[in-house]
């Protein structure tokens, strides 16, 4: 498995994130995200939503059956999603998400088995479980 190499700059920021315990930060960063409508970005939201999920069911103790290494390469996709500024920057409408879309294409190819695992596992609960699980925590940064 090669990683891309625009995304390898990206491993030690959410190797920190994830050590740090700031999983949370890059979550609501990613919730203030916009994304680009349009037919070939359809996947996108699908993809961005799973992994929200499974991020946000990761840091509550949820879900842990995933290795390390893909929780990281994970990590590591939103942060370069979230990141404006990268290979193809965010602000060139109509060529600034495409980067963005071949690392998650690459992420979600490359550890499809394990990322079909947690759907299946999603898929198991109840509603109301789901939406405890999914609820994003409160912004330190954000009034109470």
């Amino acid at each position: 498995m090669k990683i891309p190499w625009k995304l390898v700059r990206y491993l030690p920021i959410a190797a920190r994130l994830l050590r740090e315990g700031r999983l949370s930060e890059l979550l609501h960063s990613l919730a203030g995200k916009r994304t680009p409508e349009g037919g070939r970005f359809a996947s996108l939201k699908t993809d961005l939503a799973l992994l929200r999920a499974l991020c946000l069911a990761w840091m509550k103790g949820e879900y842990r059956q995933i290795s390390s290494r893909t929780m990281l390469m994970v990590v590591a996709a939103l942060v370069y999603f979230v990141t404006p500024l990268d290979v193809i920057p965010d602000w060139l409408l109509g060529v600034g998400f495409l980067d963005d879309l071949a690392v998650l294409a690459w992420l979600m190819r490359t550890w499809q088995g394990e990322l079909d695992a947690f759907r299946a596992w999603r898929e198991r609960q109840a509603p109301e479980q789901l939406e405890r699980i999914e609820q994003l925590p409160v912004s330190t940064d954000e009034p109470r």
